[in-house]
């Protein structure tokens, strides 16, 4: 299967999730500083069906800077209910545009980085399709917006629930959504994760 299709069907399960949240799970905080769950969603879908120059219209009014640019994003949505912002990310489950770079990896990674944040902080635990968290995986070390390579360095990093691991010194181990979370500077993966390394990265996501 192309990493086009692996995307298609994170962002699937990602809607199938959401779907069944409740209107106070939508208003609940997430791992994203100052984002509730509907923020995180609007996030997520901010960016389809905007042309090349509106793309670069955002960017040059957020000054380039990724938090600015991200809270215009989010304002854009302010006014769609959440099964409104269901049917877009359903209806752009096909990765197009930015989400489709990296063919496909963008979209893979940051809707698998942004569902674990909905997930983790309302208690609901999944099982990641070990192809697509490898994938994640593997990119999340060298996305440029989030460098999870230069949080883990000088550190070994083991997955514990599969075969993968990344780097040289300290071990750090445990599953790879627990790495993968860690590697996209997520404090709350911390308890999940032992070993001499996790004292090393813990510096740097804290």
């Amino acid at each position: 299967m192309n990493r086009l299709d692996l995307a298609r069907q994170e962002r699937e399960e990602f809607a199938d999730f959401l779907s069944g949240l409740t209107p106070e799970q939508w208003e609940c905080p997430s791992l994203c500083a100052g984002w509730s769950v509907r923020d995180v969603v609007a996030h997520c879908v901010s960016f389809e069906g905007l042309s090349p120059r509106e793309l670069v219209a955002r960017f040059a009014k957020g000054r380039l800077q990724t938090d600015r640019i991200n809270g215009l994003a989010i304002a854009s949505l302010a006014d769609r209910s959440p099964d409104q912002l269901i049917r877009i990310l359903r209806a752009n489950s096909e990765p197009r545009g930015l989400g489709a770079g990296f063919g496909g990896r963008i979209a893979l990674t940051d809707n698998m980085i942004h569902h674990q944040d909905i997930r983790r902080p309302l208690g609901l635990a999944r099982s990641i399709p070990l192809e697509r968290l490898r994938l994640a995986m593997d990119f999340v070390r060298y996305a440029p917006t989030i460098r999870g390579a230069w949080r883990v360095r000088g550190v070994r990093l083991t997955a514990t629930d599969l075969d993968w691991s990344h780097g040289k010194g300290s071990e750090m181990r445990g599953t790879g959504e627990a790495l993968l979370m860690i590697m996209a500077g997520r404090p709350d993966a911390l308890p999940d994760l032992d070993g001499p390394g996790v004292a090393t990265v813990a510096s740097r996501v804290r």
